[in-house]
């Protein structure tokens, strides 16, 4: 079993790749549209709780599915909101590939001791620490068939 790694004090740096997302954030809302179809395969949507607003929000990123849930490279790092909401409230919800998944009990991963669940081409671009330290995995509760018009 992979070990579980707390964050807690002050804020760490970003991985240096987030500089390169930040700047496709326009493109967010197009993203987050199409994120979790069939379409577009390495992109899910992840419905999460705000920590302070209570409010219920949903983020397009990277995913790779597991054996018992998905496991989330942190191209912010562990510091974005999305992912201190999920380790927050324990929670989350994902729509990959037209289902949507029910998922608990988040932890942070060392990035290196889940190198295998991803394929070899994007190894490479992992092992160079581009993408943070850590990874994010979540453990599935249960999964249904995502209704039509779920999609945003």
């Amino acid at each position: 079993m992979a070990e579980t790694v707390r964050v807690r004090g002050a804020k760490r740096a970003r991985p240096p790749i987030a500089a390169v997302f930040g700047l496709f954030t326009a493109f967010n809302p197009l993203l987050a549209r199409f994120a979790g179809s069939k379409y577009l395969p390495l992109w899910a949507l992840i419905s999460h709780r705000g920590r302070r607003s209570g409010r219920i929000y949903s983020t397009p990123i990277a995913a790779r599915r597991v054996a018992d849930g998905f496991v989330i490279p942190l191209a912010f790092g562990e510091t974005s909101d999305w992912c201190r909401n999920v380790l927050a409230s324990g929670r989350a919800e994902i729509r990959w590939k037209d289902r949507v998944y029910l998922l608990e009990n988040p932890v942070l991963v060392d990035l290196q001791k889940e190198m295998a669940v991803f394929p070899a081409f994007t190894r490479p671009l992992l092992r160079l620490g581009l993408f943070g330290e850590h990874v994010l995995r979540l453990r599935e509760i249960t999964s249904v068939d995502a209704p039509e018009d779920s999609r945003r």
